[in-house]
Order: C-alpha cells, then structure tokens, then sequence
C-alpha cells in the first residue's frame, strides 16, 4: 500500500509542477487542495486520503466554504458522511 500512497502523492506534485504554474491561483482554502491532498495521502493512506482530497476538491467552488481548512488528525468513515450530510462553513481565525 505504501507504493499507491507514494504514486498518489507523486501524481500531486507532477499537477503542481506541470500543471499548476500554467493556472491561476483560485484557491479558497489554506492549504491549497494539492498540499492538503499531500498532507491526507501521508497521514491516513489511501483510501482515507482519496476520500478526504475528493471531498476538499467538491467543497472548493465558487458556493462552498473558505479559510484555514486543515487535514483532520484523525479520519472516520462516519465522520465523513456526517460532513457530507451537513457540510460546516469554516472562517478563518485571527
């Protein structure tokens, strides 16, 4: 399993060198969606790390949430699916 984490997050940083210097900055969370995908694939694996970069991915639109949005220290299936029922709006804290 560690060799599909590696190539995930492999596949992150060829978008970030290829492809993300020929777009915008149009991010609306920090971290960006690519370092948060990094940060889920390395602390919770493959599976859990797919689930959280895609749900990251769906919420940055210009209708979703904004500000510091950390990868959660710990990861639940049910955690999950309670955030995809009632998606909660983050702001950022000074």
């Amino acid at each position: 399993m560690k060799a599909a984490r590696w190539l995930c997050i492999g596949m992150i940083r060829a978008y970030q060198l290829l492809v993300g210097p020929l777009l915008p900055r149009s991010c609306r969370f920090e971290p960006s969606c690519s370092h948060y995908g990094i940060e889920a694939f390395k602390h919770h694996g493959v599976l859990a790390g797919l689930a959280l970069t895609a749900w990251r991915l769906l919420r940055c639109n210009p209708w979703g949430g904004h500000g510091y949005d950390p990868v959660p220290p710990t990861f639940s299936w049910r955690q999950l699916c309670g955030r995809l029922a009632r998606p909660e709006r983050r702001s950022p804290s000074f």
